[in-house]
């Protein structure tokens, strides 16, 4: 896909950004869910997000 200037470029990365970070809450927040059945904890580890993720992929 062609991009006319910069802002649209940025523009597509910030909302790639987000994307990721939504997806990678939301990973968090299962993965705590089904080891912990707790809403703090899932809170918890929604808001570190990737780290809470990798740590699991690491540790498991």
């Amino acid at each position: 896909m062609a991009y006319s200037n910069g802002v649209t470029i940025m523009s597509a990365r910030a909302e790639a950004t987000r994307a990721g970070i939504s997806f990678g809450s939301a990973l968090a927040i299962a993965i705590s869910w089904s080891l912990h059945h707790s809403i703090l904890w899932a809170i918890f580890h929604g808001f570190c997000s990737w780290l809470y993720v990798l740590y699991f992929a690491i540790t498991r």
